[in-house]
């Protein structure tokens, strides 16, 4: 099991990028969570077994049809996420 922290800029607000995120995330059996930050960037925090995270994170990089995804920065991190996977605000 491994937990990434997630950064993703570019156009992914306002395209639907965090309902994408979790389908895709439930796809896999990925658990975490997805989040716009103020500064028009969303954030994640993703966790499960290493193959389904990184094929979740691979993903990012597209996004859903109207993003234009910039850049994807991923941390290693400790913390393991609740089951499930969560929008938040």
């Amino acid at each position: 099991m491994v937990a990434k922290q997630v950064h993703i800029t570019g156009r992914v607000q306002g395209v639907s990028f965090r309902a994408w995120t979790r389908e895709r995330a439930e796809e896999l059996g990925v658990s975490g969570w997805v989040r716009n930050r103020s500064d028009g960037s969303v954030e994640a925090l993703v966790s499960g077994p290493r193959e389904a995270v990184e094929a979740l994170i691979a993903g990012l990089h597209e996004g859903p049809p109207a993003a234009e995804v910039q850049s994807v920065h991923t941390t290693d991190v400790e913390t393991q996420a609740e089951p499930g996977f969560q929008i938040h605000g």
